[in-house]
């Protein structure tokens, strides 16, 4: 719980000198990839929870199906 609290207080020095720090590593060329990468990541994990709770749907619907 506590490095949830320090997570989100992160202030705009902070946030600067991370994606100081990170342009410095991969070098501009790099980071569209890489955030393009990100979004696909993210697309791909909401597709699959999406899938997941229609799974879980639909085996609550045949249960009460069962049932009746």
């Amino acid at each position: 719980m506590q490095t949830l609290i320090i997570l989100f207080s992160l202030g705009m020095p902070e946030i600067l000198l991370i994606a100081l720090v990170v342009l410095l590593i991969f070098g501009g060329k790099k980071i569209p990839e890489l955030m393009r990468g990100l979004g696909k990541g993210v697309t791909e994990f909401k597709k699959g929870m999406k899938d997941m709770e229609n799974e879980i749907k639909g085996e609550d619907d045949k249960k009460t199906e069962e049932n009746k």
